[in-house]
């Protein structure tokens, strides 16, 4: 069989000399003398580079950081829910006078069903007492808050269930005695290790058993946290507390593709036409939009990322006009050295892309060592932080923000050694060696 022939790369094509310049230990050993050659020099250019390139890595893994630890805040809930709760009325309507105080009911939510479409889960909750060792199991007890809810709720904020499970529909057509406890809760009530499910606590004076135990996944929680928490049924919970049909709290979902606000609006106003309030009553209904949240969130960290690169850009083209003044002094400096070379046959592209490979060499070391030590101090700021809840959570870049900023790198040494380039083709050979 005949052999193939190697493909071969032309020498003068684009691949040819890129793969000449890599591989020409010549080139490399010339630079590394000349960057070497004065090292203090080459230091303190390095350094500007060195400066902007760790500034805009810490800052952008500050702003990560900062992004998390706010995000953690409203992580389990849902980003199209709304919740609304009374209070006093704020204008006299239909023959009620100004001040008055009313309820949901349970009734309202069978009406908001039917007449708010948009809204996808509908969750009403009841808050109870959290008096002195309210959740008692035997010799053991604290006081906790006790939570009424349908299953519903879970999906609009969401909580992580440790061990067994949450509410659902029997126990609320059923009013089942049973309750899911927060993390918290299991620790004081229970041994490390110990089985919670099946087992019968007290709150409030009334025996339920536990189905659940569950942790919170948001730093903020509607009625407390989730984790110091008793979640019964909310129908059990009318029945057992004398709450009679009163509804404390209610939470809502908007429809996928509708707009939290628009939810919120017709909750409000279907609200005020059952119990006789006046459409323009601002404080009767009092309600938070957790989609507005975000969207003000999400607008914050775009503002702080668009400043954060600013500045870092800022500092790194800072940096970069400080090496292309240097490097304009080194082709002074080397006019004679250059004038030689072009008069022994040295080509224009030869000349141009001995002074860029400097140039870039020096940015892409100074900028990789200011990469490195942003990445460490980052690393070891997380570490310290990394116990308990803070705004200010697992402060890290990603590796697409580090490998632009190599990129980065490239483009600001191509730019710094741009016009030293320039400068030092334009030399003529006769001129330079004559040059003292």
């Amino acid at each position: 069989m005949q052999q193939e022939k190697p493909v071969q790369v032309p020498k003068n094509s684009l691949w040819g000399r890129l793969g000449r310049a890599l591989f020409d230990l010549d080139r490399w050993h010339e630079i590394w003398v000349t960057i070497t050659h004065n090292r203090s020099r080459s230091l303190l250019t390095a350094f500007g580079v060195f400066w902007g390139m760790f500034m805009l890595v810490l800052m952008v893994g500050a702003g990560n950081a900062l992004s998390k630890g706010i995000s953690s805040q409203v992580e389990g809930f849902a980003s199209n829910s709304c919740f609304f709760w009374t209070g006093n009325t704020s204008e006299p309507y239909r023959g009620f006078r100004k001040g008055r105080r009313w309820d949901m009911l349970n009734s309202d939510v069978e009406i908001i069903r039917n007449k708010v479409p948009e809204a996808q889960y509908l969750s009403p909750m009841l808050f109870g007492s959290s008096g002195d060792k309210n959740v008692v199991r035997g010799d053991r007890g604290g006081s906790f808050r006790v939570k009424g809810c349908y299953p519903e709720y879970d999906l609009i904020e969401k909580s992580k269930i440790i061990s067994g499970r949450f509410i659902n529909d029997i126990d609320i057509a059923e009013n089942r005695k049973v309750c899911i406890i927060g993390e918290r809760v299991y620790e004081v009530l229970f041994q490390t290790g110990e089985d919670a499910i099946g087992k019968l606590i007290k709150v409030n004076g009334i025996y339920f058993k536990v189905i659940g135990v569950a942790r919170r996944m948001a730093n903020a929680s509607i009625g407390g946290s989730t984790d110091e928490s008793v979640i019964l049924p909310f129908t059990t919970m009318q029945k057992a507390f004398n709450q009679g049909n009163v509804i404390h709290f209610l939470g809502a979902t908007s429809q996928p593709g509708v707009r939290a606000k628009v939810v919120e609006d017709k909750i409000k106003e279907t609200l005020k036409s059952i119990h006789q309030i006046s459409p323009d009553d601002k404080e009767a209904v009092s309600s938070i939009n957790i989609e507005d949240q975000f969207t003000m969130f999400n607008n914050l960290f775009i503002g702080i990322n668009a400043l954060i690169w600013i500045v870092g850009l800022g500092t790194l083209f800072a940096g970069a006009v400080g090496v292309s003044n240097i490097m304009l002094v080194t082709v002074r400096e080397r006019t004679k050295e250059i004038g030689i070379r072009r008069a022994l046959g040295a080509t224009p592209q030869n000349i141009i892309g001995q002074v860029l490979t400097e140039s870039i060499v020096l940015t892409v070391l100074a900028g990789i060592g200011g990469i490195v030590l942003g990445v460490g101090l980052l690393s070891a700021v997380g570490v310290a932080l990394s116990q308990g809840d803070q705004f200010f959570k697992d402060p890290q870049i990603g590796f697409g923000m580090a490998v632009g900023s190599l990129s980065i790198l490239l483009v600001i040494g191509t730019f710094a050694g741009f016009i030293p380039a320039q400068r030092a083709m334009m030399i003529k050979p006769i001129e330079a060696i004559r040059e003292e």
